[in-house]
């Protein structure tokens, strides 16, 4: 029987990844070609179809519409990508950003918590304060800013109401958009290397950057198996965004000379951000099947599965 997935955000850049990867996703555990059922909600239609994609518009904080989209589509599996993510604008926006990262979650959690279905949360590496790096599921999270507070506020409401639950905190995602150009800064990346512009990036905040397409099989794979709990989605390697950027220049044979150290902007009003909320993924690596890849494996994933995108 095909398992149906609902995925809030779905014409967002993470989503759409997850929904192309769901076309011939094959478990690993079983060597079994899954037949996957899409549901992708959004305020927005991205111009994408899939033989096993329906696409669904809605204004997520129209709670009764919310709720009704829900029980008609009855889904096994929801993942909650859906969030107001710009930090800055959280910070100075805290009611809208509660309403979006909060309140839509407690909606789907009541859901879950009445029909049993399975949540998939994509929380954030923002969840810590950045001062120790190689962060486990276990270490108690310090956000510096608002929208990390969002997380937390969703993660414990999740963890306390229902039983059925993923809570993912990936770390810093590099990929090519299916729909949208949405949050990929490679996409951005790319675009100013092949005009010759030197790209910005921090020598000072230090990741451990997953590929889209790692993350997406993890994601359904971990939708098709019964473990619970917290899960830190991240790469084997630990780099300064700087150190990453130059390279995925070279890999990508533009000059690494274009890449720059983007200093630290001091300006009123701007949320504070962690210096190193790179992520230990030893707990990933025992729980899936899906193999965790270093930037270099990563970047070759995003290659191979990048259509006719040019690089």
């Amino acid at each position: 029987m095909a398992k149906k997935i609902l995925i809030t955000g779905g014409a967002g850049f993470v989503a759409g990844n997850i929904i192309k990867q769901s076309l011939n996703f094959t478990l690993l555990s079983s060597g079994q070609k899954e037949e996957i059922r899409i549901t992708a909600l959004d305020k927005y239609r991205a111009v994408y179809k899939q033989n096993n994609l329906v696409w669904l518009t809605a204004d997520l904080l129209e709670k009764n519409n919310l709720q009704r989209i829900l029980k008609n589509s009855n889904p096994d599996v929801i993942i909650h990508l859906a969030a107001l993510s710009d930090i800055d604008y959280c910070e100075a926006n805290k009611g809208i950003a509660e309403k979006i990262n909060v309140g839509v979650t407690k909606i789907l959690v009541d859901f879950c918590s009445d029909t049993g279905c399975r949540l998939i949360y994509f929380s954030s590496d923002s969840v810590f304060d950045g001062k120790k790096g190689l962060y486990k599921e276990e270490d108690i999270p310090e956000p510096l800013h608002f929208y990390g507070k969002t997380k937390i506020a969703s993660e414990n409401i999740i963890r306390e109401t229902i039983d059925n639950y993923v809570i993912i905190r990936p770390s810093l995602i590099m990929g090519l958009p299916v729909f949208e150009e949405g949050n990929s800064f490679l996409r951005r990346m790319i675009k100013s290397l092949k005009r010759g512009e030197q790209a910005a990036f921090p020598k000072a905040e230090i990741r451990s950057p997953v590929d889209a397409i790692t993350l997406s099989r993890s994601v359904l794979e971990l939708s098709l198996i019964s473990y619970r709990g917290y899960l830190h989605i991240a790469g084997n390697d630990i780099l300064t965004r700087y150190d990453m950027a130059k390279r995925i220049a070279e890999k990508l044979n533009y000059p690494g000379s274009l890449i720059i150290d983007k200093k630290p902007k001091v300006l009123s009003g701007r949320a504070p951000r962690p210096a190193d909320v790179s992520l230990d993924n030893s707990k990933a690596k025992g729980v899936l099947k899906t193999p965790m890849a270093g930037l270099d494996k990563g970047l070759e994933l995003i290659i191979e599965n990048r259509g006719n995108k040019a690089l």
